[in-house]
């Protein structure tokens, strides 16, 4: 899973970045301070897998992972190159999902492009310089298109239709992923900028993250997401850098004094997930512990296919035990002796903790 993180300039990005990755990209108080974007691959926490490893103290331990890209900030006219332009959109076609950091504080020793904080405003600018490029490449398509329908094929005519719809919505100024359209219409439009889901990260200060609630900002972030069925998240990139300077324990407490129980990273993966719609499944054994990530609804034969194609092709069963059963029984053998590992077939669809071991033919 690739995550683009992105939004205007001095509003975070790079600050959360290093924060989730540890990875030192440059943040600094002038526009344009990320030219070539940064790259962090982040482990995702799993304390399930984290008990597998303590029961099988296997030789490899292998946690599912996310890659973040930190993408320069955007600005008005980006579409047209202005600023650092096409390059970084291209950057965010790349992803599978954005993250846009939306500033919620005020601090005169931060410049803002725009002069003040507006986060309805920002969103704004951002949402139009995606739809302006993807407007300018469904023109492009729907030319191609209609050129060919000439030929009077059925299939090439009804694209052009699409086409045609897709671009007047476009130019209305609403994002691709508010077009209503089946999935077999949609995957003619996959690639686009404004079609991929979004995550809003409220980025506030710490007055503003211990009463989130209560912070008008936040409100005007959480409204914008809610009116999409996109996520919010709130969350502090300057508490959160913080935090990666020190130990467990004093994450802990200090979390709790800002009445969370998660730092951002974690509640940014659990809410990426959510948004993809993906879960995981684990396999277990002395050799290795390790986490897989799946599209929620995949069926026994293509998880094993995550493994190894030789897994889907040949495969027989999959014996698996839910991650809650398997700890209440404290092994793999009682839980077999409380007939909790299941023999499942073909059309078997994973849930998100089954800990599993692919039967297959080579």
């Amino acid at each position: 899973m690739k995550l683009g993180i992105v939004g205007l300039p001095n509003v975070g990005k790079s600050t959360l970045f290093n924060a989730i990755t540890n990875a030192g990209a440059e943040a600094a108080n002038y526009p344009f301070c990320t030219i070539e974007p940064n790259v962090g691959v982040v482990s995702v926490p799993d304390k399930r897998l984290e008990f597998l490893r303590d029961m099988y103290s296997p030789k490899k331990f292998t946690p599912a992972v996310i890659e973040f890209v930190d993408i320069a900030g955007l600005v008005k006219g980006a579409s047209k190159g202005e600023g650092l332009g096409n390059k970084f959109l291209e950057n965010i076609r790349r992803t599978d999902a954005i993250v846009h950091v939306v500033r919620c504080f005020d601090d005169e020793n931060v410049i803002h492009v725009e002069g003040s904080t507006d986060p309805g405003r920002d969103i704004d600018i951002i949402d139009l310089e995606l739809i302006m490029a993807d407007l300018e490449m469904v023109t492009r398509r729907l030319d191609k298109t209609r050129k060919a329908a000439k030929s009077g094929d059925k299939r090439l005519r009804r694209q052009a239709e699409l086409l045609e719809a897709l671009e007047a919505h476009l130019n209305d100024g609403r994002s691709a992923r508010s077009f209503e359209a089946d999935e077999e219409d949609a995957a003619l439009f996959a690639d686009l900028l404004s079609v991929k889901p979004v995550i809003y990260a409220a980025n506030m200060d710490e007055e503003g993250i211990a009463n989130y609630e209560s912070n008008p900002y936040y409100a005007a972030v959480k409204a914008r997401a809610d009116a999409e069925g996109a996520r919010v998240l709130p969350i502090c990139a300057k508490t959160e850098q913080e935090l990666t300077e020190l130990s467990e324990e004093e994450q802990a407490i200090f979390l709790e004094e800002l009445g969370l129980q998660e730092s951002g990273l974690q509640r940014l993966i659990k809410c990426s997930y959510e948004l993809l719609g993906l879960i995981s499944f684990l396999t277990a054994g002395a050799d290795e512990c390790r986490a897989w990530t799946i599209t929620r609804g995949t069926k026994a034969p293509q998880a094993a296919g995550k493994i190894h194609s030789d897994f889907e092709r040949g495969f027989i069963r999959a014996e698996i035990v839910a991650f809650e059963d398997l700890r209440e029984c404290g092994s793999m053998a009682a839980a077999k002796e409380r007939g909790l590992v299941r023999s499942e077939g073909k059309e078997y669809v994973m849930r998100d903790g089954d800990v599993t071991l692919f039967r297959f033919n080579v």
